[in-house]
């Protein structure tokens, strides 16, 4: 599935960030990125409906698991149209945006990544969220416990204070501060281009379904 090929792509489109250069290496990014990606996405429909049969793995160009390769620019400085990385996601079809719970693969030159969990959630599902660690901490802990175990780290923006309604002397304050709930694994390319690295996410997936659990829960979602 992913070689070399699909980085040394990212590598060239970072020095040629424009639609005329992706125009002319549309084949080269069929080939080495968006076909490799498919691949994975429906080798992993098996494991993703194992873990949950509320997550989606859908190989579509379009609309599916695969994050489209255009950036958003109109809020940012940088107007390059396209995106350094390939953005996976096999979120809870009950998730309307990437805001959902979900598992995602991040893959970049200047860095590759497993991830689970749910990334800027809005003002409600957020509070609901650290409303649940308040009243059901053990679920959590568990679910941190295991996360550590297996090398992943949450990661993402915190409160400099402490949340309205929640006191600084909280034994939680500093998960109940949290705007996002992911962890996060580091892999490398070797991994990712490795025969086994279907088998390899699924195994380190598996290490974070008792976080997506508890979101789900917290969130009163099925899972």
């Amino acid at each position: 599935m992913f070689t070399q090929h699909s980085f040394d792509f990212l590598t060239q489109l970072a020095d040629n960030n424009n639609r005329e250069w992706f125009k002319t290496n549309q084949l080269r990014y069929e080939e080495t990125v968006r076909t490799p990606t498919l691949q994975f996405i429906e080798a992993m429909q098996g494991p993703i409906l194992n873990f949950s049969p509320r997550l989606t793995a859908v190989a579509k160009k379009v609309g599916g698991s695969m994050m489209r390769p255009q950036r958003d620019s109109r809020f940012s400085k940088d107007k390059s149209p396209y995106k350094l990385n390939v953005g996976i996601q096999f979120r809870h079809f009950q998730g309307k945006d990437v805001h959902a719970p979900g598992l995602y693969l991040h893959l970049a030159n200047d860095g590759c990544f497993i991830a689970a969990g749910i990334w800027h959630p809005e003002s409600k599902p957020l509070n609901a969220i650290r409303q649940c660690i308040d009243e059901n901490p053990n679920g959590y802990k568990k679910a941190l416990v295991e996360l550590k175990q297996a090398g992943f780290e949450l990661s993402g923006d915190s409160l400099v204070r402490p949340p309205r309604g929640f006191n600084k002397d909280h034994p939680l304050i500093d998960e109940l501060k949290r705007k996002d709930f992911i962890a996060i694994k580091p892999v490398s390319i070797e991994q990712v281009c490795s025969e086994d690295f279907v088998n390899f996410c699924t195994q380190e997936f598996e290490h974070t379904l008792k976080l997506m659990h508890y979101l789900c829960f917290a969130l009163s979602l099925d899972f």
